[in-house]
């Protein structure tokens, strides 16, 4: 694959992933999980989460032959890194603590974190296995 035809795909996923990430917000607030007026934020651990195994099988598979590079590169750089998001779990952690919702604010941090280390790690083992 050429450096432009690369370049060019991950732009592409890249873009097609955060419309996802978009789309999966959208569905959230319309549904009244709005993670900023009550409950966990929700939308943010499902993009995480999804992108972490993504990018755990993706490295996996990688380290192992059985994908190529470049594969591994619009996987992990374009879809996961166009899903996930570590901004918007910052600003949504700040928010919640300037509405003084400590627990919440702190529960999420400690959930995405380990829930995205958790399935980078399955994804990774995931990715021995194909």
């Amino acid at each position: 694959m050429t450096s432009v035809l690369l370049t060019a795909t991950v732009l592409l996923s890249g873009a097609v992933a955060a419309t996802v990430r978009y789309l999966v917000t959208v569905y959230a607030v319309r549904s009244g999980h709005n993670s900023l007026v009550a409950g966990f934020p929700y939308p943010v651990l499902v993009v995480n989460a999804i992108g972490s195994i993504i990018a755990g099988t993706a490295t996996g598979a990688t380290a192992h032959g059985m994908i190529p590079p470049e594969l591994h590169i619009i996987l992990v750089t374009g879809v996961a890194g166009g899903l996930t998001t570590f901004s918007t779990l910052s600003v949504e952690t700040i928010q919640l603590l300037m509405r003084k919702r400590y627990r919440t604010a702190i529960s999420s941090m400690a959930v995405n974190l380990l829930t995205g280390f958790t399935l980078a790690l399955a994804g990774y083992g995931l990715g021995l296995l194909l």
